[in-house]
């Protein structure tokens, strides 16, 4: 397999690199590109760790020489969020990044599964979308928002409420990838039970998790190992899906149905193709039914702005 890192210099990019070399299958190659010049140092410094995983680097305007032949393309390039900043105040600058980004994929690997990890994702995917279908490239089940980050943090928030082993716990998250659009579906943990203020309590922390980090980090960036974590495991998601794993289910950010929205993070079942099948959101409590309506227009508005930004 062959994975292309956009955006591999900076601090996601390093971190998911890092667990790709040590964790992609025998014989793959990893293909990290940033605009930045350090970028091919990355890649020496990385291809020391003794794996059989051969690495790469290209640095400069044109990221084409890394995508080549790439089975699957992980986008984090962009700017990371400083404190007072939301998702939606990154779009100028990463809207743009983006587009320009994926042209180049469409022209290089149109075929290539790939996972958008630039922030705000609930806008960027929609970019991804109108510029492939541009290029006559779209295939709706190839093209994924990386939530995987919400659903990590959902999981050991909910272990270490609980005491259980954040390994074995699973919180399915739908919506979307920012504020009231990610919702923590805690009705569906399997053995353990919440009242009605942790429920509350849980889901707002779950949404506000970015900004946890953002302001701990009092300036000096964003979620940027905890993310690198998250791709690293949706990546490798996407390769055992393509090497053949049956049931290989991951929630994430994609074009389904349109029940919902455009596009909304479920449950998913990954295969050769990418998207194998959209699963169902399962039963939703009162409260989860609630806050699905309530997120919805945002949702909508943070699609539209993407569309729009692509085809005004």
């Amino acid at each position: 397999m062959k994975v292309a890192v956009l955006g591999a210099a900076g601090g996601i990019g390093q971190a998911l690199a890092l667990l790709l070399k040590n964790q992609l299958p025998a014989g793959s190659e990893l293909s990290l590109y940033d605009i930045a010049p350090v970028t091919p140092g990355v890649a020496a410094d990385l291809s020391h760790i003794p794996t059989q995983v051969t690495v790469k680097g290209f640095a400069g305007e044109d990221p084409s020489p890394a995508l080549k032949g790439a089975d699957v393309v992980l986008i984090s390039a962009g700017v990371a969020r400083k404190p007072g900043m939301d998702r939606s105040d990154l779009f100028n600058v990463n809207a743009g990044i983006v587009r320009n980004l994926i042209e180049k994929v469409a022209q290089n690997c149109p075929k290539a599964l790939i996972g958008i990890i630039t922030n705000p994702v609930n806008t960027t995917v929609a970019i991804a979308a109108e510029v492939l279908k541009k290029a006559g490239v779209y295939d709706k089940k190839r093209l994924f928002g990386i939530t995987t980050l919400d659903i990590i943090r959902a999981n050991t928030f909910v272990a270490e409420l609980k005491g259980k082993d954040p390994q074995k716990t699973n919180v399915p998250v739908i919506g979307g990838h920012s504020g009231v659009t990610i919702l923590p579906l805690l009705s569906q943990v399997d053995g353990v039970s919440f009242t009605d203020d942790e429920v509350v309590a849980l889901t707002k922390r779950i949404q506000n998790a970015g900004t946890e980090v953002v302001e701990a980090k009092a300036g000096g960036g964003s979620a940027t190992l905890s993310m690198g974590q998250a791709a690293a495991r949706f990546g490798l998601s996407l390769i055992r899906a393509l090497n053949g794993e049956k049931n290989v289910i991951e929630c994430t950010y994609t074009e389904g149905d349109g029940e919902y929205a455009r596009f909304f993070a479920q449950p998913i079942l990954l295969g050769k193709n990418g998207v194998e099948e959209y699963l169902s959101v399962g039963k939703l409590s009162d409260f989860e039914k609630q806050s699905l309506n309530g997120m919805l227009d945002v949702l909508k508005k943070d699609i539209i702005l993407g569309e729009e930004f692509i085809n005004k």
